[in-house]
């Protein structure tokens, strides 16, 4: 059995070790086809991928020479296998590829499976996004970004990571552990500086230490940053927190289970 992993530069797994592709036209051609979801992808599509402005004269040509070679090397991986996994349908090419078999559909489950858990068990939750955050080796697809559409599916999968951080900030503060998330919080909210959910989890974290004043300059420095930089006011979650925090609301203490400090299912909170 092969698996793929995309949440770092393009890995082929056999049970033997790892697979190498030849070339950076094939390996395009395997990410745009891991990224459809099991659907064909057209020919077209998979043109511009691979060449963008430079396609071939005979592009029709050049691209099934690369499929036929990649349907090749495939079959040589999985001798046992009866069916191929590149298979021709009338709207274009498709690769198959279950979801145990792919490292960000993965990612993407165990997300879910950690928002449920979320709402009972927080140690837990922060267990299974730490596994999953754990998944990634460097940016989706590494030096090989590709063309448009795997542009786009790098994109999803990095904000699908970033909300995977969020989680693991909110079910570790339920759980307690607010001074052992606090340099990994500041340098996640020093690196996505216009990620307001950052900054009031590292506000609530800070005040739970009693670290009150350090709390309330993160809020003045991240109102000055978007003020400046992009000419807007904080979000009134973020407003919302900086008033918890210079009141001492009771909701803000450990165990309190308000809605201020839980899990946001719907992604409202992302900016």
């Amino acid at each position: 059995m092969l698996s793929f992993s995309i949440l770092g530069a393009l890995e082929i797994h056999t049970e033997a070790g790892q697979v190498e592709l030849p070339g950076d036209l094939q390996r395009t051609l395997v990410q745009v086809l891991l990224i459809s979801e099991r659907q064909p992808v057209g020919g077209d599509v998979l043109i511009n991928e691979l060449w963008g402005d430079s396609a071939p004269d005979n592009q029709s040509n050049a691209l099934q020479a690369h499929v036929s070679r990649l349907r090749r090397r495939l079959r040589s991986l999985e001798p046992e296998r009866s069916v191929s996994r590149l298979t021709v349908h009338p709207s274009g090419y498709r690769l198959a590829a279950d979801d145990d078999e792919l490292d960000a559909a993965q990612f993407v489950r165990r997300i879910r499976q950690a928002e449920m858990a979320a709402l009972t068990d927080p140690a837990k939750a922060a267990d299974l996004l730490r596994s999953a955050l754990a998944m990634w080796r460097g940016p989706v697809f590494g030096q090989l970004p590709g063309g448009t559409v795997c542009r786009l599916a790098s994109a999803r999968f990095e904000e699908h990571r970033l909300r995977a951080r969020e989680l693991l900030f909110d079910a570790e503060l339920n759980a307690g552990h607010h001074s052992r998330i606090l340099a990994e919080l500041y340098e996640t909210h020093i690196s996505n500086p216009l990620r307001e959910r950052f900054c009031e989890q590292l506000m609530i974290a800070l005040y739970r230490s009693g670290r009150q004043t350090d709390a309330l300059d993160t809020y003045r420095r991240m109102w000055q940053h978007l003020s400046e930089e992009v000419g807007v006011q904080p979000s009134p979650s973020l407003r919302r927190v900086e008033h918890a925090i210079l009141s001492h609301d009771p909701s803000l203490a450990l165990g309190s289970g308000v809605e201020l400090l839980q899990p946001d299912l719907t992604g409202a909170r992302r900016t």
